[in-house]
């Protein structure tokens, strides 16, 4: 128990190496959802997704183990979240009945925030550019949850998605309101998941690029108070008055 102790909750070496190594296995997940698309069922691929399966599922009772208030920790979104994704893998037991639970796979993505504060205690450059990398995870996240919803809810019924690739090609075209026509969705279903993307993705892409490309805020902190996140052309700190002098790269 104290070996876990250490690994989750621990400042060594070991443990943030073990804690980058959760993360490395969330993505190899996700990537491993994403390249089963390209290829037909068969028993190899339900054999991993049972690997994968038990592996979380490992996780899963190390952490409830070391919760000292495991009913508030049961409660948690959070904790739901991770127990819907390893149904989602064990979902072939069922036979394909509950194959459409494989689109909750897709949320294990959003483990990623569990390390936030980790990355920011660690790496410098995190810090300074926190708000971009924070609305690159954001995009990406939404991005590869609203493809996964579309491939696991067309990809049987659709003959313009097969794949992830597809179903990604059709989510960005939307939400750059390209909209080159060549896929749609089918059904009432389709059309409707089409009307959910274009209104709430399209208001959120918009943003989540506008965060990455031209940053609301900079990281200065003040000498006074210690504030440190500040408009791009703040001259006073709006939670002292103090001067702040921000650099900046002026008229060319």
């Amino acid at each position: 128990m104290a070996v876990l102790h250490e690994l989750y909750h621990g400042e060594t070496v070991r443990a943030h190496r073990f804690r980058y190594g959760l993360l490395a296995f969330d993505i190899a997940a996700v990537l491993f959802v994403i390249a089963s698309s390209f290829i037909m069922r068969s028993i190899w691929i339900e054999a991993l997704d049972m690997v994968v399966a038990a592996l979380m599922l490992g996780d899963f009772a190390a952490r409830l183990s070391l919760e000292r208030r495991r009913a508030k920790f049961l409660s948690r979104p959070g904790t739901w979240l991770d127990l819907v994704v390893i149904v989602s893998f064990a979902a072939p037991l069922a036979g394909e009945g509950l194959g459409f639970l494989r689109v909750l796979r897709t949320l294990r993505l959003l483990r990623t925030y569990h390390l936030l504060a980790q990355l920011r205690r660690d790496w410098r450059l995190f810090r300074q550019h926190e708000e971009v990398v924070v609305a690159a995870i954001n995009l990406a996240v939404f991005l590869f949850v609203m493809t996964g919803l579309i491939y696991e809810t067309q990809h049987r019924s659709n003959p313009d998605i097969r794949n992830y690739a597809d179903a990604l090609y059709f989510t960005v075209a939307t939400l750059t309101t390209t909209g080159f026509g060549d896929i749609t969705l089918q059904g009432t279903g389709g059309r409707l998941l089409s009307v959910a993307v274009m209104i709430f993705g399209v208001t959120l892409f918009l943003r989540l690029a506008q965060v990455m490309f031209r940053p609301s805020k900079v990281r200065h902190p003040c000498a006074t108070c210690g504030l440190a996140l500040h408009d791009a052309d703040a001259v006073h700190c709006k939670h002292c008055g103090a001067t702040v002098k921000i650099e900046t790269e002026g008229d060319s």
